[in-house]
């Protein structure tokens, strides 16, 4: 293989500049990576602990102290029955988390249940029986009782609402006839779960609040087993034993993803908090400086390479210069040039010889813009023989364009205006012609000559047509002291395309009945209407464009002995 000089010395460079730096970056990068780990660490774990503590202070300060307010309360000596029920009342009204308070004596099967109107009608309108929901019965009060179960918080999923309530039963001193009495409440923890999703780590990482079974709670699926999860299955049995350690492990998911996490316990609820964060994130400022060590590593490596670049540039830069002008050419810029190559070899000979190549084929290319396309065609297609003189007959569509108020225009301004006026309205119009795929056959003074070929030719004739006119009421509407409008002709038959004229100057166009007819048919149009023949007509018909046309009265054309059928395009 062929190795250019530059291309050697760079090799030197990108060995004595990235040997000793990637040494160097490799040490940089563990060392980070090192720091990077601890301080992920301390994240984590304070997280998942700072969460625990405030869904613990939320229940405690939030949710249970107004509750202990209630049952001071209700232990009052000094308030009857018909007090304690109002304290009740008014605790629910003030109360937006607690949606049920309940006294329930001992041995009594009608307990007094105190409810939030609005969330009964909730439940109701999702299908729940409210008194299910929220009515605590004897036997439950019992279980609690034996279990020891006083003032801790029973968390349970409603179906029908997808609401997270916990049920909460607090013992009462006081007693009526001799029995026990207990206050319950029903709170609804959107506090709780508001506390968890707007938490700024999610942003980057997970957080999930796990109970014994290894169910993710105050999530919208209550089902959701995490237990296929390590750090999960770890800390499933911590819960079940009461255990509060704050931990933190690294583990694989199934699916591969390499995770570190972190554990914390509720003092209130029998739940763990685990925040997970996936390594890739949390190394991903080693990332960075690994990008910014390629770039100094790349700049090195610049710096190294200046000094073999420097030797070999005095052999390849005309080279280059010769390649990038190609390449300009290529793209259509004609005007660039080669500076001049003092070197007197052949390298110097290729710069001037193609800086003539250069001015030459930018002459070609200028001259292309004075002839129609038909003409570059049939240039380009004889170049063997050159281009005779003689035509074929073939089936066009013929438009004609003629603006109205040219000559009474041209004789109140100075020339300059005419040409001003002559270039916008010609180059607007050969945009449309080119856009419908029709050619430009000649200008001649204010009018132009443009022919259609190939499938559709006739209803892409007329649909240029009435793009032009659109476009003339525009340019009329910009240019309003000028007062010039536009008639177009169109129609199509058989014509004579080819070269005509003398032998050393010729001119491609089109001659025939058709053309004659195209120009009669503008001469009679007014100002912003396009008319065409029959053919035209009954071609774009069966086209199904979306053009109507309107039945003029036959027209007498010079040249034609009878009147001829003429319609006006429309656009439908």
């Amino acid at each position: 293989m062929r190795l250019p000089l530059r291309v050697k010395f760079f090799v030197f460079a990108v060995l004595l500049a990235l040997v000793p730096l990637g040494l160097v970056g490799s040490n940089l990068i563990r060392i980070t990576r090192d720091e990077l780990i601890s301080a992920a660490n301390e994240d984590l774990t304070n997280v998942a602990a700072q969460l625990a503590a405030d869904i613990d202070s939320i229940w405690r300060g939030q949710l249970m102290a107004p509750l202990l307010v209630i049952r001071e309360g209700m232990d009052s000596p000094d308030l009857d029955v018909p007090q304690k029920i109002s304290i009740l009342t008014l605790g629910i009204a003030q109360m937006r988390s607690v949606k049920a308070l309940q006294l329930t004596i001992v041995g009594s099967d009608l307990p007094v249940l105190v409810t939030d109107q609005t969330y009964v009608a909730r439940l109701r309108d999702a299908g729940a029986d409210p008194l299910t929901v929220l009515r605590l019965g004897v036997s439950d009060i019992q279980m609690i009782s034996r279990d020891r179960q006083f003032e801790v918080p029973l968390v349970r999923r409603i179906p029908e609402t997808g609401d997270w309530l916990a049920r909460i039963v607090l013992p009462l001193r006081t007693q009526i006839a001799g029995r026990p009495v207990t206050l319950s409440a029903e709170i609804v923890l959107d506090d709780l779960i508001a506390l968890r999703e707007r938490h700024p780590f999610l942003e980057r990482g997970e957080i999930s609040l796990i109970d014994a079974t290894g169910l993710a709670q105050l999530q919208a699926d209550a089902d959701t087993d995490l237990t296929d999860r390590e750090i999960v299955a770890q800390v499933r049995g911590l819960v079940e034993t009461n255990a509060r350690a704050v931990a933190l492990q690294s583990y694989v998911r199934q699916d591969g993803t390499e995770m570190l996490g972190a554990y914390a316990f509720s003092r209130e609820f029998p739940w763990a908090v685990v925040t997970e964060l996936r390594e890739a994130a949390a190394y991903g400022v080693v990332d960075q400086m690994t990008r910014t060590i390629l770039i100094v590593a790349g700049v090195g490596f610049a710096v190294a390479g200046v000094g073999a670049l420097i030797f070999a540039q005095g052999l390849t830069r005309p080279i280059l210069r010769i390649g990038e002008a190609a390449r300009a050419v290529g793209q259509g810029n004609f005007g660039v040039r080669l500076p001049v190559v003092k070197a007197r070899d052949e390298i110097g000979d290729l710069a001037m010889r193609f800086n003539a190549m250069i001015g030459e084929l930018n002459e070609r290319v200028e001259l292309m813009k004075f002839v129609s396309q038909g003409t570059v065609s049939a240039v380009q297609q004889a170049r063997q023989g050159g281009v005779t003189r003689m035509g074929e007959r073939r089936h066009l569509a013929v438009l004609f364009s003629d603006i109205r108020g040219y000559t009474s225009f041209s004789e109140s301004v100075p020339p300059e205006t005419v040409v001003e006026m002559l270039n916008l309205y010609l180059d607007s119009q050969t945009q449309s012609i080119r856009a419908h795929d029709g050619d430009v056959d000649k200008f001649v003074g204010d009018a132009v000559v443009a022919i259609f070929d190939g499938p559709d030719r006739e209803r892409r004739a007329v649909q240029c047509g009435l793009e032009i006119q659109v476009k003339m009421q525009v340019l009329l509407a910009e240019h309003r002291d000028w007062n010039l409008t536009l008639g177009i002709g169109i129609a199509a038959g058989e014509v004579v395309l080819g070269a005509m004229g003398a032998k050393d100057r010729m001119d491609f166009t089109v001659l025939g009945s058709a053309v004659n007819l195209a120009a009669r048919l503008c001469s009679k149009a007014p100002g912003g209407d396009v008319l065409v023949n029959a053919a035209i007509r009954d071609a774009t018909v069966a086209a199904d464009a979306p053009i109507a046309f309107e039945v003029l009265e036959p027209l007498v054309l010079k040249g034609y002995a009878t009147p001829v059928a003429a319609f006006a395009a429309r656009a439908a």
